[in-house]
This record gives C-alpha cells, structure tokens and sequence, in this order.
C-alpha cells in the first residue's frame, strides 16, 4: 500500500462528494472565512482537528480523529 492520503487529499474529496465549493465551505463554517484561506490551508495541509471537525459537519458528515496501534490494533 502506499502512503496515507493526506487530509488535504481527503477534505478535497469530501468537498467532491457533496459537490461544495472551497468558497461554499468557508460560508458554512463557524466562523465563516474565505474560499482563499481554505485553499491556503489545503495546500500547507495543516488543519487541526477542531477543523476538520467543523468541515465535516458544513458538510453533513463526521469527522472521526483516533489513534490505531499499530501491534494490537486498538483505537484510542
């Protein structure tokens, strides 16, 4: 298998999914910022997951941080 999808790759799909627009997000989060900003963070690729939480519901889904260990597979 390759590397991880970035959470850039996957924030873009979801966008793609729910066909909604970079400049759509922005309006939708709380607070509402621009299409440019969320383009510039898509490109640094650095959102935290107080962010990607925000992002998952503007688009009516889930966003669901966790940590696997890698030996015994256990989600924490």
């Amino acid at each position: 298998s390759g590397a991880p999808m970035s959470m850039a790759m996957k924030v873009r799909m979801l966008l793609a999914a729910r066909d909604i627009s970079m400049t759509e997000l922005g309006k939708r989060l709380e607070p509402p910022t621009t299409g440019q900003n969320i383009s510039a963070k898509l490109r640094r690729d650095n959102f935290s997951e107080k962010e990607l939480a925000a992002i998952a519901k503007a688009c009516d889904a889930e966003f669901e941080g966790s940590f696997i260990l890698n030996d015994s597979k256990k989600v924490i």
